[in-house]
């Protein structure tokens, strides 16, 4: 028998329902009146409900009541009079009114054997749980250690985390997004509140911050969850094809075109369109974009047909774009119509140590199963490098460096050696030239480029490109995304020819 949950797994949705999900598999399938699912807390020594009726929860020490000696022996607990096992504890029974009769317990287990939280069944409808129920609890079990296996909230279950003393309570949220500061706690707020309309949201943030996660969040928590979620990346586009990309085209529209072509919006119609990057949308299709926000309604390129766009609209971008607004780059009326719920995504560097250490955590996780290196661990010495270290791109730099280390590491512990993390260019060197202006770099790069007057503008513009280049990896979509400029603009600066 399979989970209902697992479709759950890829999206960004709210782990409680993907938990939920799972539970009323189990209870359907084995025909019982109700289920509770706890996860082990090890840094508080707890199993705490995840999802329960009761309110407000429970909480238990581990080998406290039916569920906590599951949590402590690792082995199934089938009572068919919960009443005459000492173990049972009424406390619950007591403040809800509820009775409980039979209880089906079992341990939920990685691919380790490690037990991540228990899974209580109650009260089976033909009076007691039998052999066969046994069975197949056991085989659903295991599918549910597989979910949590693959959620984001996996490495805050493992009890033996050497960052455990450092993240003293279990903490989660969405699932494939991690942190609990007060920084990431305002932004699920919003997700949870957009969710609930059709309202457009901007998602602003530096690159790197998990700007498309939460843009996929809003759309899993929100109604239109059963529709597509459709992405247009405004920076991947040559400007000629942005529209196309959007609206579709009519067969005869242009040469080649020899078929009727739907665009995203069709794409995304009952769901979400996201357009990331919508800083590089040329002014001019600005204002298209504009009247299918306001009115519904577009045509295709080289049509006369309006069509309409049932589809909610989620932007984001990493540009200042009420600055553009004041230099005339973009247009207010737009501004303002993508702004009804704006959504800021905090850079690493605001979210303190602990969401650094549980993202940490997460990826050294996530890269070990991947890499078939699951009991690799991250030692002292490179927490204490990686604290240090300020990371301006943010998520995705953490992330990449923690994949290289868990690759690269000779045994099964990261040390500070195995951080790839680039150094950057120090003040004060002597005797290295710029491989741009042929220039000495004796000052470091302002003092030696900057307001230098031997160089002209283009040789100061050409050897900032260079420098950010270095700084990302040569990764050109990213130098474009930090100088806040489009890919195809970065690709003629590249090639020299002037704008």
């Amino acid at each position: 028998m399979a989970l209902a949950a697992a479709p759950y797994l890829t999206r960004g949705v709210e782990l409680t329902d993907l938990l939920g999900a799972l539970v009323d598999a189990v209870v359907r399938q084995l025909d019982a009146d109700k289920g509770t699912l706890y996860l082990v807390d090890g840094g508080a020594g707890m199993i705490i409900s995840v999802v329960t009726d009761v309110p407000g929860g429970i909480r238990l020490a581990i080998g406290q009541g039916l569920a906590g000696a599951v949590a402590l022996s690792g082995e199934l607990v089938n009572v068919a009079d919960a009443r005459n096992d000492a173990r049972f504890n009424p406390t619950m029974d007591h403040k809800t009114g509820y009775l409980t009769r039979s209880v089906l317990a079992l341990p939920i287990k990685d691919s380790a054997g490690e037990v991540l939280g228990v899974l209580q069944v109650l009260n089976a409808r033909k009076g007691a749980f039998s052999a066969a129920d046994e069975v197949n609890a056991r085989g659903l079990a295991k599918q549910a250690g597989s979910v949590l296996e693959r959620t984001s909230l996996y490495a805050e279950l493992k009890k033996k985390s050497p960052l455990s003393a450092d993240r003293p309570h279990l903490a989660y949220r969405f699932n494939q997004i991690v942190g609990e500061s007060e920084a990431m706690r305002s932004a699920y707020s919003v997700v949870e509140k957009a969710g609930r309309t059709d309202a457009t949201v901007l998602i602003t943030g530096e690159s790197g911050t998990g700007k498309e996660l939460f843009a996929r969040a809003i759309h899993h928590n929100s109604t239109r969850r059963s529709g597509p979620f459709v992405k247009v990346d405004c920076t991947t586009l040559p400007e000629a094809l942005i529209e196309n990309e959007l609206f579709g085209h009519e067969k005869g529209a242009f040469t080649g075109a020899d078929k009727t072509t739907p665009g995203k919006f069709e794409a995304a119609a009952t769901g979400t369109l996201f357009i990331d990057e919508i800083g590089e949308l040329p002014l001019k299709l600005q204002g298209k974009l504009l009247r299918v926000l306001q009115d519904r309604e577009f045509e295709r390129v080289g049509g006369t047909k309006t069509l309409q766009a049932d589809v909610r609209v989620v932007c984001a971008t990493h540009r200042d774009l009420s600055a553009m607004v004041d230099d005339g780059t973009f247009r207010e009326d737009l501004y303002y119509r993508i702004k009804v719920v704006p959504l800021h995504t905090p850079p690493l560097r605001e979210r303190g140590t602990p969401d650094l250490l549980r993202l940490v955590e997460h990826f050294v996780s996530t890269f070990g199963r991947r890499h078939k290196r699951p009991q690799v661990s991250i030692s002292d010495g490179a927490m204490v490098r990686l604290k240090a270290h300020s990371f301006p791109g943010n998520i995705r730099e953490l992330e990449h460096v923690i994949e290289s280390a868990v690759v690269m590491c000779d045994g099964d512990v990261i040390e500070a050696r195995d951080l790839a993390i680039a150094e950057r260019r120090r003040t004060g060197s002597s005797g290295s030239m710029s491989a741009v202006t042929g220039m000495p770099l004796h000052g470091g790069a302002d003092a030696s480029v900057v307001g230098n007057p031997n160089l002209t503008l283009q040789q100061v513009e050409q050897e900032h490109i260079r420098l950010v280049l270095e700084a990302v990896g040569g990764n050109q979509s990213e130098a474009a995304r930090r100088l806040g400029i489009g890919r195809n603009t970065l690709a003629r600066k590249l090639s020299g020819e002037s704008d």
